[in-house]
């Protein structure tokens, strides 16, 4: 998780550098905080992978606060996409 915060949200939200492992989820009806997916995700657990691991890391990201809130974290292998209803009960 350390590595997926230094490289992707940093260089996504602070830098502004998008190298296509983040984006914003489409469709929610949600405006603020912004809710984002992250796909390049790097486990030393899967070996052989580095970031195709099939990890998703769901979460909301407050622009105003700088502030990031963990929702969801999936292996697509266990599960093809996200709990949207989780994300609803939390921020409508």
């Amino acid at each position: 998780m350390e590595n997926f915060i230094r490289t992707e949200l940093r260089l996504f939200h602070r830098l502004g550098i998008d190298n296509k492992g983040v984006v914003q989820m489409a469709g929610l009806g949600i405006q603020n905080p912004k809710i984002y997916k992250g796909r390049k995700f790097a486990c030393r657990s899967l070996k052989g992978k580095g970031a195709q691991t099939g990890i998703r890391v769901i979460y909301a990201y407050s622009e105003e606060a700088d502030r990031i809130e963990l929702i969801e974290i999936y292996y697509k292998g266990d599960k093809e996409n996200e709990d949207r209803e989780r994300i609803f009960k939390r921020f409508r």
